[in-house]
C-alpha cells in the first residue's frame, strides 16, 4: 500500500518532464514515446535474464502488459494534449471501474467501505474541477485520452490480480515492452506534433537529463505499481494511486500557472484522505 501511495506521488510529477521535452523539441506523442523506449532499453539486460519467465508468463502476462502499456501511453498522452488537472481527473475515475470489473470478472465483494472511499475521491475531483461553475460537455483530444486510460488501467489491474502466477518484474519488463509499441503506433495517429520524428540532435541534447529521470521517476514507481497489482484487489490500487492528483495539482498550480486556490486545497484534502481511509482502517482492524 505504502509503496503503490508512493508511487502516485512520484507519477504526480510526470507531466514536467514531459513538457520539458516538449519545450526542447520532442513534440507531443514523440516525447510519450521516448518515455517508454528508454527505459525498455535501460531494462533489455533484465528483460534477457528474465526472459524464460517471461516466456513462460504466457498470454496473462503479455495481455497484461499490453493493456497496462496501452493504458498509461493514453495517460500520457493525454497529460499534453490536455490540462494536468483535466487529465487526472478523467483518469481517476479508474476506482469505479476498477471495482466493478473486479466484482465481475473476479467476485471481489464491494463494502460500504470502499464506497464511501471512492464518493471522498470523487467529491475531491469534482470540488478541483469546479464542477458547479460548469464544466462544459466539449471533451478535447487530451480529455479522452485520459477516460479510456483509465478504463483499461482497470482491465490491467484486474488481468493482474487474477493472474495466479503473476509477477510484479516480469508484468513490469511487459508493460515496458507492450508500452513501446503502444507508443509508436500512438505517433502515427493523426495527432499534434506526430507527423515527424524529432531529429537526432534534439534527442542526443536531451538524454543527460532524461536517462537519470527514467531511472527515478518511471522505473521504479512502474515496479511498485505492477507489484502492487499482483497483491492488491484492482479498486484499492486505484484508490492508493490517488495521491498522483493531490502532487499533480500543486504542481501543476505552481509551475504551470493551473488555478489553485480554497476549492482545489480542499479538493486535494479529499483526495488524500480517500487514499489513506480504507489502508488505515485496514490496519486499525488487524491490530484489533
Amino acid at each position: 500500500m505504502v509503496a503503490v501511495a508512493l508511487s502516485g506521488l512520484a507519477w504526480g510529477l510526470f507531466w514536467l518532464p514531459l513538457r520539458a521535452l516538449d519545450d526542447a523539441g520532442i513534440s507531443g506523442v514523440w516525447a510519450v514515446a521516448l518515455f517508454y523506449i528508454l527505459p525498455m532499453i535501460l531494462l533489455l539486460p533484465v528483460i534477457f535474464w528474465r526472459r524464460r519467465q517471461i516466456a513462460r508468463g504466457g498470454w496473462p502476462l503479455h495481455l497484461a502488459g499490453l493493456f497496462a502499456g496501452l493504458a498509461l501511453v493514453l495517460y500520457a498522452g493525454a497529460l499534453v494534449f490536455t490540462d494536468v488537472v483535466r487529465a487526472l481527473l478523467f483518469y481517476y475515475l479508474t476506482p469505479i471501474w476498477s471495482t466493478i470489473l473486479a466484482r465481475l470478472a473476479i467476485g471481489e465483494r464491494i463494502t460500504g467501505r470502499r464506497w464511501g472511499t471512492i464518493g471522498l475521491g470523487l467529491l475531491g475531483l469534482l470540488m478541483i474541477l469546479r464542477i458547479d461553475s460548469g464544466f462544459g460537455t466539449t471533451l478535447n483530444t487530451g480529455d479522452v485520452m485520459g477516460l479510456a486510460a483509465g478504463v483499461i488501467w482497470a482491465i490491467a489491474a484486474v488481468v493482474m490480480n487474477g493472474s495466479s502466477d503473476g509477477n510484479g518484474l516480469d508484468f513490469t519488463l511487459s508493460y515496458f515492452v507492450w508500452g513501446s509499441v503502444m507508443a509508436l503506433a500512438l505517433t502515427m495517429l493523426p495527432l499534434a506534433g506526430a507527423q515527424a520524428a524529432p531529429d537526432w540532435e534534439a534527442t542526443r541534447h536531451v538524454l543527460p537529463w532524461i536517462s537519470p529521470v527514467v531511472l527515478v521517476l518511471v522505473i521504479p514507481p512502474a515496479l511498485a505499481i505492477m507489484w502492487g497489482a499482483t497483491v492488491l484487489s484492482p479498486g484499492l490500487l486505484a484508490i492508493l494511486f490517488m495521491t498522483e492528483i493531490s502532487a499533480g495539482t500543486v504542481t501543476a498550480a505552481l509551475w504551470a500557472d493551473e488555478p489553485f486556490g480554497i476549492r482545489e486545497a480542499s479538493g486535494v484534502v479529499l483526495i488524500a484522505t480517500a487514499g489513506i481511509w480504507e489502508p488505515v482502517l485496514s490496519l486499525w482492524r488487524d491490530r484489533a
